[in-house]
C-alpha cells in the first residue's frame, strides 16, 4: 500500500527540431496522509497549471515544427553578373574574358604549391551570385560556388589587392550579436585545414593548464586569423558566429569567415561544398531537410543580359515527389521530369569537390571513350570530373578534348568554314562563320550509372553571334564550340582531371542529394521554374 507521495515541482519545456519534451522536477516525498488533507483547491490548481503548460508546449511545438517543416524546401534567388553589370560588352569580348577566367583557374589549381599549402578550390566563384544576411547587417552578395567550402564576407575596413579591373566590393560590418569563434571549436579547426585545436590555441595564448583540460573554450582565446586561397586568389580572415537570415528561417551559431584583406577576391563566397563550413553542413546541423540536398536551375542566357533578368532558383531540400516531377503553366500542360543519376567519388585530396565519373562524350553517333583519369579518382586525389558552379566552361583534358573536336568538325567544318581570325579573341575553338542554317551533331554526356546520360541542348555546347559589331570588320554570323581544352594529362596528375562548367549546365535543374551521395540532372526550363515553384 502507498504511503507516500511524489510531485510536480517544477515544469520544464525542452525543445528539440523533432520533438518537445516535458520534464517535472520532483518535489520532496510527503505521507499520503498529508497528501489526502490537501485542499481541493490546490490540487485543481495545479491540474490547471499542467494542462496550461501541455498546450503551450503543443503550440511551441506547431510553430517550431512549421518553420522547418520536412516537406517545405526553401526557395532562393541567384542573380547572374550579367544581370548587375553597369557596362555592355561585345559577345566576342563576354567570350574571352569567360574562356580566359575558366582556363586560368583551372590551370592554376593544377600548378605546383609549396608542401605547407593544401591543395586549393577550383574558384570563388564567378557568374552567380546569392544573397546573404548575418545578424542584424545589411544583405551582401556572394557568389555561389560549389567548389569550395567556406563562406566569407569582405568586411569594413577592407582593401582588395590587384582588383583594380574587378567588380566594387559588396562590403559588410559586423553585428553587435557576431561572436568569436574559439581556438578550440572543429570549425576552427576546419578553416585552418584540421590542425589540431591544442596548435591552434597555443597560438591563441591560451595557458597550457587550460589546453590541456580543453577550457579555451571562451572568447578570450578566439580562432587565429586564416589563410583561404582559391585557384586564382587568396584572403587572411578571422571566423565568427552569427544569426544566418534566410527568410523565413534564421540559423543560429552560424559560422563565417569576415576578410579585411584579400588578393584578386572583392567579392564574398558562399562555399556550398561537401565540407564542414559549407551553407549545406551548416544548415544540415540546423534543419536536415534543408543540408542534405540542393539544387539550383541555371537560366540559359547566351551572354545576353535581358534573358538573365528573372532569377535561377536555388532549392535548399526537396519538393514532395509529386511536385517534383510534374511541372508546368497549367494542369493541361503538365511536364513529367525524370532526374538521371550519377554516383558522387570520394576525392582523399580535394574532399570539398563534387566529383563524379565521366564514361564518355557522343558527338552525333560516334561515342568517345573518356580517358581513365575521368572515370575515376585515384589514393592521391587526380582526376574525375567536378560538377562546379563557379567556373563557366567545361574544361576537357587535351586528347580527349582533340578527339571531341575532330569530330565535331569532320561534320561542321565540311560545310562551314573555318573563323581562324574569332578564334583567338574569343579564346573558343573551332568556330565557323554562317552563311546558312547550320546543323550541328548532338552532344551527349555519358556519366557512370545505368542510364546516366544527359544530352545536351544545342545552346549549351554551340554559341552563335554576330563578329564585327564594333564597326571595324564586316559583320559576319559565327558559331563557336562551348568547350575547353584543359592541357595535357600530365600536367593535370594530382588535380581534378575535367570541370562539368555552368554553362552546360543552363536549362537543367542540378540537385546534389548529399544523403544519397549522388548529383542529378533533370531539363527544365529555368526562366519559368522560379514562379512555378512560388505557385506550388
Amino acid at each position: 500500500m502507498l504511503n507516500s507521495y511524489t510531485s510536480c515541482h517544477h515544469l520544464i519545456i525542452i525543445l528539440s527540431t523533432d520533438h518537445v519534451f516535458l520534464l517535472c522536477t520532483i518535489k520532496k516525498s510527503r505521507p499520503l496522509l498529508q497528501i489526502q488533507k490537501q485542499s481541493h483547491t490546490d490540487i485543481s490548481a495545479m491540474k490547471t497549471c499542467c494542462i496550461f503548460f501541455i498546450y503551450l508546449a503543443i503550440i511551441l511545438q506547431h510553430c517550431f515544427y512549421f518553420s522547418v517543416s520536412s516537406s517545405s524546401p526553401l526557395l532562393l534567388p541567384l542573380s547572374h553578373s550579367l544581370s548587375t553589370s553597369k557596362h555592355s560588352s561585345s559577345p566576342l569580348h563576354l567570350l574571352k574574358s569567360s574562356s580566359s577566367r575558366s582556363s586560368e583557374r583551372f590551370r592554376r589549381h593544377h600548378q605546383k604549391r609549396q608542401q605547407h599549402q593544401l591543395p586549393l578550390p577550383l574558384s570563388s566563384g564567378s557568374d552567380y551570385l546569392l544573397s546573404l544576411s548575418v545578424g542584424s547587417s545589411s544583405s551582401v552578395s556572394l557568389y555561389l560556388d560549389t567548389g569550395s567550402d567556406l563562406v566569407w564576407f569582405p568586411c569594413r575596413p577592407f582593401t582588395c589587392i590587384l582588383c583594380e579591373s574587378k567588380p566594387p566590393p559588396s562590403l559588410t560590418s559586423l553585428s553587435s550579436s557576431a561572436t568569436t569563434v574559439p581556438c578550440s571549436s572543429p570549425s576552427c579547426s576546419a578553416a585552418h585545414s584540421s590542425l589540431p585545436s591544442s596548435d591552434l590555441c597555443a597560438i591563441s595564448n591560451c595557458p597550457l593548464d587550460l589546453i590541456e583540460t580543453g577550457e579555451c573554450n571562451n572568447s578570450s582565446y578566439p580562432c587565429p586569423p586564416f589563410y583561404y586561397a582559391y585557384g586564382d586568389g587568396s584572403l587572411v580572415a578571422r571566423l565568427f558566429s552569427d544569426s544566418l537570415s534566410l527568410p523565413p528561417l534564421s540559423v543560429a551559431n552560424f559560422t563565417f569567415g569576415c576578410a579585411h584583406t584579400t588578393l584578386a577576391e572583392p567579392i564574398g563566397v558562399a562555399g556550398f561544398g561537401r565540407g564542414r563550413l559549407s551553407v549545406p553542413a551548416q544548415l544540415a546541423s540546423f534543419a536536415p531537410h534543408l543540408g542534405n540536398s540542393f539544387s539550383y536551375c541555371l537560366v540559359s542566357h547566351s551572354f545576353d543580359s535581358e534573358r538573365v533578368r528573372r532569377p535561377s532558383p536555388l532549392i535548399l531540400g526537396r519538393f514532395v515527389e509529386e511536385k517534383e516531377k510534374r511541372v508546368g503553366a497549367d494542369d493541361d500542360h503538365k511536364e513529367k521530369v525524370e532526374f538521371v543519376y550519377t554516383e558522387l567519388l570520394d576525392n582523399p585530396k580535394h574532399p570539398y569537390f563534387y566529383s563524379v565519373s565521366l564514361q564518355g562524350i557522343s558527338v552525333g553517333k560516334r561515342n568517345i571513350p573518356a580517358p581513365a583519369m575521368l572515370r575515376r579518382v585515384d589514393r592521391n586525389g587526380g582526376g574525375g570530373v567536378v560538377v562546379d558552379s563557379g567556373t563557366t566552361f567545361t574544361m576537357l583534358p587535351a586528347k580527349f578534348y582533340n578527339s571531341v573536336v575532330e569530330e565535331f568538325d569532320s561534320r561542321v567544318g565540311r560545310v562551314h568554314e573555318r573563323a581562324d581570325r574569332v578564334e583567338p579573341s574569343s579564346g573558343m575553338s573551332p568556330c565557323y562563320y554562317l552563311n546558312q542554317t547550320v546543323r550541328v551533331p548532338a552532344l551527349v554526356l555519358h556519366f557512370a550509372g545505368n542510364g546516366s546520360s544527359v544530352t545536351l541542348p544545342r545552346r549549351n555546347y554551340f554559341y552563335e553571334f554576330m563578329d564585327g559589331e564594333d564597326g571595324k570588320e564586316e559583320k559576319r554570323k559565327v558559331g563557336c564550340l562551348m568547350l575547353m581544352n584543359g592541357g595535357d594529362e600530365s600536367e593535370l596528375r594530382g588535380g581534378t582531371g575535367a570541370i562539368l562548367g555552368n554553362y552546360q549546365q543552363q536549362g537543367f535543374e542540378v540537385v546534389y542529394d548529399l544523403l544519397n551521395r549522388r548529383v542529378g540532372f533533370a531539363k527544365r526550363k529555368c526562366a519559368s521554374y522560379w514562379d512555378t515553384l512560388n505557385q506550388s
